[in-house]
């Protein structure tokens, strides 16, 4: 599990799905075991608080993102407006993503992280850029056939899973490189 503290009255999980199991849980308990999950939510939720070191009172809104084949993103916002000590509230959105979009701080993140990928065999991916960051768009009938958690580890060591889609990325940001980045990037810089 990977914490990180988005600002003042946000922050974000990341578990695998390894992290999941080590939890008891499969991915389709997930959608079927309510009670379970929501119990599986409000301990992560206070043993990430402990964490980082930020209370949690009040009105919770937890964003849930099962990513395809890599985990799940929880995004959790805490509405400072309406503060109940002895009460949390927690809304839950499930959302499923079928993209394996990855964003990275820096381009030599993404230099770094083609070498590796490419010795792995994974020969599709896109590259954008939006909002100071770097993004790398991976595709799935290209790593379909591939260890797809040899892939997931290389793009965790160097990157975060992103929820951003390539649409946006397209309408808001810009392409860099489309679907041959992995190529283009050995020719030039490795």
């Amino acid at each position: 599990m990977r914490i990180e503290r988005l600002d003042s009255n946000r922050f974000k999980i990341f578990l695998t799905f390894d992290d999941l199991m080590e939890r008891g849980f499969t991915k389709d308990e997930l959608w079927y075991n309510f009670p379970k999950t929501h119990k599986m939510f409000q301990d992560m939720l206070f043993e990430a608080s402990d964490e980082i070191g930020m209370e949690i009172d009040g009105n919770l809104l937890v964003n849930v993102h099962l990513l395809h084949a890599q985990g799940m993103l929880i995004v959790v916002t805490q509405d400072l407006e309406y503060i109940d000590e002895d009460y949390i509230e927690m809304k839950v959105t499930l959302d499923q993503n079928k993209e394996f979009m990855y964003s990275f701080m820096d381009f030599e993140s993404v230099i770094q992280v083609t070498g590796h990928l490419s010795k792995l065999g994974v020969q599709k991916a896109s590259v954008y850029y939006w909002n100071d960051q770097y993004y790398i768009k991976l595709f799935d009938e290209d790593i379909h056939y591939l260890n797809k958690e040899n892939v997931i580890a290389v793009m965790s060591e160097f990157s975060s899973p992103s929820t951003v889609t390539s649409a946006r990325l397209k309408e808001y940001g810009k392409t860099i490189l489309e679907f041959n980045a992995i190529q283009e990037i050995k020719k030039y810089f490795l």
